[in-house]
């Protein structure tokens, strides 16, 4: 179970910890893939040029924008290498938010805003960048304290952090459509009913015709929003949506036919390459790793 445990933390990044914390300064000379996470990011972009790449949106980033990544978004950066990339990354446990919701307070609500609108960026004014700058330094610092308490301390500072954003998620002025958000409307709506409709047969003869937009057309543009290619974000989002259900428990003979998957062995063999284990040992893995986390004193 140990190896299985360790693949899964590093294969998607499933987290045993409650949060981490990274502030990174340097010169990227890297080409990443577009990738997904199980976590929530918070991202703080603090200097260089750097284009976001998430479902579909590209957000040209400026000093001080922060970008809310929810589980299962895919996303991508493109960096210029010629200048220096500071920034504030924080991954997100979704298990330690919901261990401290309660009936009035659900605090994954800004991270499934930004997923279900589309929307992102959170750029402030003044005042309340400086709550976000206190608030992450004041984070940053007692990360490296070990004094008494220091584990309290730190996880009260991350869950006062991401109040603050759902606040400002709630108020829809700070997070409008801003010149630097750049997407093609006839795209975004593609990927909404590509979203909508894993389960139905979604070649690109039919999204083309469907749109009535050319086949050069329609691959040349949605590669450029997204970084995928059509048959890749398909089979992604087939399997993300796949991975949501099997952790529910649903069994996997009904999951694979739901997510639009004709043929079982097909979706075993293509969710084993991408989460690393056949679905029943993933979900026995998963299970444990959930149990381990909840039952460990976070």
């Amino acid at each position: 179970m140990r190896e299985e445990n360790n693949f899964l933390n590093i294969k998607r990044g499933y987290l045993k910890t409650d949060f981490e914390y990274f502030y990174i300064k340097d010169r990227v000379n890297l080409e990443f893939e577009p990738h997904y996470h199980d976590f929530n990011k918070i991202i703080i972009f603090i200097s260089g040029k750097v284009t976001y790449l998430i479902e579909g949106k590209a957000y040209r980033l400026k000093p001080w924008d922060i970008l809310l990544v929810s589980n299962n978004e895919i996303h991508k950066p493109i960096i210029d290498s010629n200048e220096v990339y500071e920034r504030i990354i924080i991954w997100v446990n979704p298990l330690f938010l919901k261990k401290h919701n309660n009936t009035s307070c659900d605090l994954l609500t800004c991270f499934q805003l930004a997923s279900s609108q589309k929307r992102n960026l959170i750029r402030l004014d003044s005042e309340h960048l400086n709550t976000i700058k206190y608030t992450s330094s004041q984070l940053n610092n007692e990360l490296k304290n070990k004094e008494f308490g220091s584990r309290i301390v730190r996880n009260s500072l991350l869950l006062q952090l991401v109040v603050y954003l759902n606040r400002l998620y709630l108020q829809t002025e700070n997070v409008k459509e801003e010149n630097d958000i750049e997407y093609d409307q006839r795209i975004e709506a593609i990927l909404k009913y590509i979203n909508e409709n894993l389960n139905q047969e979604l070649t690109i003869d039919n999204l083309s015709s469907k749109f009535f937009v050319s086949k050069y057309y329609l691959m040349h543009r949605f590669k450029k929003q997204t970084g995928y290619t059509i048959h890749n974000y398909i089979l992604q989002k087939r399997l993300i949506m796949a991975n949501l259900q099997i952790k529910r428990g649903k069994p996997i003979t009904e999951v694979y036919l739901e997510c639009g998957f004709g043929d079982y062995s097909n979706f075993i063999r293509a969710f084993k390459k991408m989460f690393g284990l056949p679905p029943k040992q993933y979900y026995k893995a998963l299970k444990e790793l959930e149990k381990s986390y909840m039952n460990s004193n976070h």
